[in-house]
């Protein structure tokens, strides 16, 4: 009992999180290598889900990464989805400031400012120009719940904002494509396809185990569970680091440049969105937790519809380039939880229970929509 409390506590230990990132992704990069996975043709995890379904699937290394991409992201996403209660939806969804802000940088900021960066550092129409591009098309509607719950934002929110982005990119997505991409060929569908798999079935588990857990154990009891919870949430963040550094991690080392050029232009774009949403909501007058959704749900893109649209309507170097883009994504992601939580005492209002809030005296308040 003593021992798993104490793996508990490590695993929650936000100061020991970037050295266990460190160690999967020097897993991932290992198993990669020392197994060529680049050598493999990859598997669009929404296949390798239909391949289940219909009896045809072959246990073959693809498949099986595939699969442990949707095991992973599974894992991340439903311990925040159980904290998520359906009054908090509500208030979520009488939010008009936080979706305009959202709504505003996803869809007529972040598209043409990846398009700028890409046209600054890599020669237009490279298959890498193409994929950072296409990287930078639609908003993420998975991992974000997830940063949001590290950085102890507003889950509902972040919830209602995915909801709502989801939505929007079925839309627009083909529309950006054309404009920004010209004439791609894709499968619209790919889109709701992944909203299902990556939001809906943790949303439904999460949602059945409150409900169950708080009838039959009382709220008080099942909060007592959280800490579980969120370690689960780690652990599942850690497995797909394993994951998808397993995907590139030969490329890793063996062509560290393709890394270095699409690195500089993504962390210049996460860097610049979350700082300038993060700092337009305070301005706004939104609390700390609200700022964070907000923040988060307009950085983080969506790279398994980048995946897929790279797979089925363009050539393998730029499917390469849109794996690469989590690769860079999630350690810059998690830098900006830290940054957060850190930064948590320029609100008037948060209810952290944070050193970083302690230390700097300043009104806590009860979460305010």
């Amino acid at each position: 009992m003593k021992q798993r409390k104490r793996f508990i506590e490590k695993i929650q230990d936000f100061r020991l999180l970037p050295l266990f990132v460190v160690i999967s992704m020097a897993i991932g990069i290992l198993i990669g290598k020392l197994y060529s996975i680049s050598d493999f043709e990859l598997t669009p995890p929404i296949e390798a889900i239909k391949s289940v379904f219909k009896g045809g699937y072959q246990f073959t290394l693809p498949n099986t990464l595939a699969l442990g991409i949707v095991a992973g992201l599974f894992l991340m996403i439903y311990p925040a989805m159980t904290n998520v209660r359906v009054e908090d939806l509500g208030r979520a969804i009488r939010s008009p400031k936080q979706l305009f802000i959202v709504l505003f940088f996803n869809f007529l900021i972040a598209p043409f400012w990846m398009l700028l960066l890409a046209n600054t550092f890599l020669q237009s129409g490279s298959d890498l120009h193409t994929g950072l591009v296409l990287y930078g098309l639609a908003p993420c509607i998975a991992m974000v719940i997830v940063f949001t719950f590290l950085a102890q934002g507003n889950n509902a929110l972040a919830l209602v904002l995915v909801a709502i982005n989801s939505i929007m990119q079925m839309l627009l997505i083909p529309v950006y494509a054309k404009l920004l991409l010209g004439k791609v060929g894709f499968d619209v569908l790919l889109v709701g396809e992944s909203v299902v798999l990556y939001l809906g079935l943790p949303l439904l588990a999460g949602f059945l185990t409150r409900k169950i857990g708080v009838q039959k154990y009382g709220e008080e009891r099942f909060n007592k569970a959280k800490p579980y919870l969120h370690s689960l949430a780690i652990i599942g963040l850690l497995f797909t680091l394993i994951v998808m550094f397993t995907l590139k991690g030969d490329l890793i080392l063996d062509s560290p440049g393709i890394i270095i050029q699409m690195a500089i232009p993504m962390t210049i774009f996460f860097w610049s969105i979350f700082g300038i949403v993060y700092l337009v909501s305070r301005r706004l007058g939104l609390n700390y937790e609200d700022s964070v959704a907000c923040a988060f749900n307009s950085t983080g893109r969506d790279f398994e519809i980048a995946i897929a649209i790279a797979i089925t309507a363009f050539n393998p170097t730029v499917a390469l380039a849109t794996v690469v883009g989590p690769l860079i994504e999630v350690p810059v992601m998690l830098v900006l939880v830290a940054f957060a939580k850190r930064t948590c005492f320029w609100f008037k209002e948060c209810s952290l229970d944070l050193p970083y809030c302690n230390r700097i005296k300043i009104p806590v308040t009860e979460k305010n929509m």
